[in-house]
């Protein structure tokens, strides 16, 4: 395998960044929380806002395409409120927002 996890986290993290139309200067919100290699042909790799409970799963093949259909995990539910994304800049708590409405 000619990917790393280190490289398929950073097109993870792109791919999420895209699919949200995250804007630069909130980017660093969003971490690599873990890349692991799953056989021999893709990673999983684990996102979160920091200081978040909140995840997305993406699968990161040896081709370096991601996988459409990712994970999004958190304890929280929509319906919970959103009190705690308060400090988060517009953009990043929206994401978080429609992730956990959608669930």
């Amino acid at each position: 395998m000619l990917l790393t996890a280190t490289d398929a986290g950073q097109i993870a993290l792109e791919f999420l960044m895209a699919e949200w139309n995250v804007l630069e200067e909130n980017r660093e919100w969003f971490v690599i929380v873990n890349s692991r290699l799953i056989g021999q042909s893709w990673y999983i790799v684990e996102l979160a806002v920091e200081g978040f409970p909140d995840r997305w799963y993406i699968q990161v093949y040896d081709t370096g395409e991601c996988d459409l259909d990712y994970t999004f995990i958190s304890p929280i539910r929509g319906s919970e409120g959103y009190t705690n994304l308060t400090d988060l800049p517009h953009l990043v708590a929206e994401v978080l927002v429609a992730e956990r409405n959608i669930r």
